[in-house]
């Protein structure tokens, strides 16, 4: 009797847990993969290889001209290896002699956030109901919103949190998945917060220890050129994914004869 006890006590637990897994996911919403013209499709996934090559266009864009898509602040000019001259914005400036440059992105980071916000806005909302559409094309019910979403960075990604809400219904099941998260592998960010130290040495001190930053972080390769007329244009590099991030400095300028 003490065992048979046992073992229903056993089997109680078991059923218990069991209910209790089964009510947390269906609460929770199905974040696994759907099938998609007879292919598993996870959403997370949809969604990056809809939005990747936009993502990295942009930060291409930005990172050619200074931490901006435009910006009217800027010298034109091309490195040696380059075939065409670009617009470089100038992130740390002060148009006097002998005076160290001003930063004119004192919220770097947050100001690329915004850059590339801007400019993918409607790409991700495309995105999104092109993922509701194709739900519909294999024969779900589909309730959806779309709210925006939000941009971050980590070292050696990108994300793009997504907030909406997608329940499909299909042969009498209902799933339901809220808020979605795109990350794209990208040095974008790494690169930005050398650029910060930069600009904030050049405000400080008038010049970067280029040598000497290099020797602790090889990954990255620095470049400046010194302009007949007092200007220093940065190259960031970074040797693993070619990324590379440009912007101009006017700092500490000797007037000319002197």
């Amino acid at each position: 009797m003490k065992n048979k006890a046992q073992v229903s006590l056993f089997i109680i637990g078991a059923i218990a847990i069991i209910v209790a897994l089964g009510l947390f996911f269906f609460l929770k919403g199905e974040t696994g993969p759907t099938r998609i013209g007879g292919k598993e499709v996870n959403t997370n996934s949809f969604l990056e290889s809809c939005l990747e090559n936009k993502i990295r266009h942009t930060t291409e864009i930005i990172s050619e001209h200074g931490g901006y898509i435009e910006n009217n602040f800027s010298i034109s000019f091309k490195f040696d290896d380059e075939e065409t001259h670009t617009l470089i914005s100038y992130l740390c400036y002060n148009k006097n002699y002998y005076l160290p440059c001003v930063n004119q992105e004192p919220l770097l980071i947050q100001h690329l956030k915004e850059e590339i916000k801007n400019e993918i806005e409607t790409d991700v909302e495309n995105c999104f109901n092109e993922f509701v559409s194709s739900l519909e094309k294999e024969a779900y019910e589909v309730n959806s919103d779309y709210y925006g979403f939000e941009i971050d960075f980590a070292p050696k990604k990108i994300i793009v949190n997504v907030d909406g809400e997608i329940s499909k219904t299909k042969s009498g099941e209902t799933t339901k998945q809220e808020e979605f998260g795109v990350i794209i592998p990208s040095k974008f960010y790494d690169l930005a917060t050398i650029v910060q130290e930069i600009v904030y040495q050049e405000g400080k001190h008038c010049n970067f220890d280029i040598l000497g930053f290099m020797m602790l972080y090889p990954d990255v390769k620095i470049e400046k050129f010194r302009t007949t007329d007092s200007i220093t244009i940065y190259r960031l590099k970074h040797r693993d994914s070619q990324e590379k991030f440009k912007f101009a400095v006017r700092s500490c300028v000797i007037p000319p004869g002197i």
